[in-house]
């Protein structure tokens, strides 16, 4: 059974975490197909927005154990350097909306993975653990560098170091996630968001996500000037011409994705 289930509608690619029966935990097989099925995201034109979820009753409870501790196995070095760091690296740097839809549980690099991603949603039963500190490790997953930027340095470092339990309305309400939705309603709420974001400008949400990139380490002089370079690189696109002409004209706009 592949650990990764991958469909593409339309304009959207569903990707979705697929270990069940080890709440989604990542193996290094898991990790890898990620790596794969994101680079596929980000080469086809097609694709104009991603969603991931989990299979089952998780999102993701982070790394499996079983394989940290293995004396044969990869070992944490590895796991952390050549697992996580990738895709964290990816998500960031794919010029197209992730949306990461929190079906359960997202604890660990499973949470700190959701929070990498553009949009986080969450349905009411869902839950987000900084679980690390329960086993004498240290928050990875570029936990430390979202985190604390998305609630604040005093909430983050004792939701790390105390590893509380975040609800998903509590997430909601202190600005670590966008939205929560009833678990009846979660799939389709969550799915017209995507679909949404799919049917968007893309390339000037991309845009958009590189200057939020940027603006980690930037001074305000620097990203004004930014700013400046690429609303011209923007104003190029297609999608802006139709956007201008739609509004001009009294009409929903076609985008195109270029």
């Amino acid at each position: 059974m592949s650990t990764i289930l991958f469909e593409v509608s339309g304009n959207l690619a569903k990707i979705t975490l697929n270990r069940p029966e080890k709440y989604n935990s990542f193996n290094q097989e898991m990790a890898f197909e990620f790596h794969k099925k994101l680079d596929e995201c980000a080469a086809d034109d097609n694709i104009r927005a991603i969603y991931i979820s989990g299979n089952g009753k998780a999102f993701c409870a982070g790394q499996d154990l079983a394989e940290a501790i293995d004396p044969e196995g990869p070992g944490l070095e590895f796991i952390v350097t050549k697992h996580y760091n990738p895709i964290i690296s990816r998500l960031r740097k794919i010029e197209k909306p992730i949306i990461a839809a929190i079906n359960g549980v997202a604890a660990g690099a499973g949470a700190n993975i959701a929070l990498a991603c553009d949009i986080v949603v969450a349905s009411t039963s869902a839950s987000f653990i900084q679980a690390f500190s329960k086993i004498g490790l240290i928050p990875d997953s570029a936990g430390t560098f979202f985190l604390p930027r998305l609630i604040g340095m005093q909430k983050a470092s004792a939701l790390m170091m105390l590893g509380d339990k975040v609800s998903a309305e509590e997430a909601e309400r202190i600005g670590m996630i966008y939205k929560v939705f009833s678990d009846e309603d979660f799939e389709a709420s969550s799915l017209k968001i995507a679909n949404k974001l799919a049917a968007m400008p893309t390339k000037g949400l991309g845009l958009t996500k590189r200057l939020l990139n940027q603006s980690y380490h930037h001074t305000l002089d620097q990203q004004l000037e930014q700013e400046g370079i690429i609303q011209t690189e923007a104003g190029q696109t297609y999608d802006y011409e139709e956007g201008v002409k739609a509004f001009l004209e009294k009409r929903k706009p076609e985008f195109k994705g270029r």
